[in-house]
């Protein structure tokens, strides 16, 4: 069967768990070759095991790298290692700027330690690391850039300031990508909603009771019997509606980054089912 993304090379940041390594199954049946970036030492073993299973089950080759998106030399530090060490002279078809962090506080707590962190990684990491890549991407605009934002973006959910703020630096930028690296990519931001994992799971109660109202209105985050588990169904009940799945985002990921999304680019595109409807 034809794969849409046989023999090119994606990057994709904070990609060992979660929505990273779920973007990385999916780009990797598409024939995707990858790096697997990540940023501790305790991903280490994570890492290796997806890359592991990646090159194994779709024929692809996957390497993991350890590098800190939110340190000034991080984010050149995975591009040379890529293009000189792992797949030398290779242009870097993909890029998914995945990596990122969240801490809620809400103004009258909020500290600038708060504020430098998320934006090193959320903002300053993804801008570090396409200087540094943009030298590589394929000069036919068929390169593939796409950066994870978030609901928080837009909404204005109580206790985003910093992290709800750093998601709008990053679809600005998306904006602003896609007119100089016109002739080299197409730029897209997608905004996951809630989505399953650990990121989720570390909100405060006031915080979860505070967007379950938005969980409650959005279409595709109803409960379905018979087709999502009893245990997803009776949370669902609980909470106002069922979470996302890291691998429904994926595919909208992957869908950007395929030849037929090639019309589109400076976009935001949902990816949250529906809990924010933008025109």
């Amino acid at each position: 069967m034809s794969r849409p993304l046989e023999g090119k090379l994606a990057i994709i940041t904070g990609s060992s768990r979660g929505i990273g390594a779920a973007i990385a199954e999916n780009l990797a049946s598409k024939g995707c070759n990858l790096i697997i970036n990540y940023t501790s030492s305790s991903s280490t073993a994570a890492a290796a095991s997806l890359c592991a299973h990646l090159s194994t089950t779709h024929s692809i080759t996957a390497h993991p790298v350890q590098a800190d998106l939110g340190t000034p030399s991080g984010p050149s530090l995975l591009v040379t290692t890529t293009t000189q060490s792992l797949f030398p002279n290779s242009k870097i078809d993909v890029i998914i700027n995945n990596a990122g962090i969240a801490q809620n506080a809400p103004i009258s707590t909020f500290t600038p330690a708060q504020f430098d962190a998320t934006y090193r990684v959320n903002v300053l990491g993804p801008l570090l690391l396409m200087q540094a890549a943009a030298p590589h991407l394929p000069h036919d605009r068929s390169g593939r850039v796409i950066n994870i934002s978030s609901v928080s973006s837009s909404t204005g959910f109580v206790g985003q300031s910093v992290y709800g703020g750093s998601k709008a630096a990053l679809e600005a930028m998306t904006r602003t990508w896609a007119r100089e690296l016109a002739e080299r990519a197409t730029v897209n931001a997608v905004n996951p909603g809630p989505v399953e994992g650990p990121m989720y799971a570390s909100n405060t109660p006031e915080f979860l009771e505070g967007i379950k109202g938005w969980i409650m209105h959005t279409p595709g985050m109803a409960p379905r019997e018979g087709v999502d588990s009893p245990e997803v169904v009776k949370e669902a009940r609980e909470s106002g509606g069922r979470l996302a799945k890291a691998s429904e985002v994926a595919g909208i990921v992957a869908m950007l980054c395929t030849p037929d999304a090639q019309w589109c680019t400076g976009q935001v595109v949902c990816a949250n089912g529906g809990m924010l409807m933008m025109h």
